[in-house]
């Protein structure tokens, strides 16, 4: 199990990218518009850095929904790969078995 520091640091940057997602998405557009002029653009560019840091989604660390390890994440899952095992072995997880040949 991960510390609960950890846990808990992920998700408030979670959160924090969910409460600027919107206001980062239209600085966004605006770095992105060739019809932007200069000032425009340097003012967005201003903008965006000085939104928190942890608002960005690239910050946020995908973690195991069960036991909260951040290596060997399986996203289509969202385990790790030893939850994703025990999971598959117990019959927990549908559509999913041990292959053998």
């Amino acid at each position: 199990m991960a510390k609960t520091s950890s846990l808990e640091r992920n998700l408030k940057r979670q959160n924090l990218v969910k409460k600027y997602a919107g206001k980062r998405a239209e600085l966004k557009a605006i770095l992105a518009s060739p019809k932007t002029t200069d000032e425009e653009f340097y003012k967005a560019q201003r903008a965006l850095t000085e939104l928190p840091r942890n608002s960005s989604p690239t910050r946020v660390r995908n973690r195991c929904s069960v036991t909260g390890r951040a290596r060997a994440y399986i996203r289509r899952y969202g385990v790790s790969r030893m939850t994703f095992r025990e999971l598959a072995l117990n019959g927990k997880i549908p559509g999913v078995m041990k292959s053998s040949w």
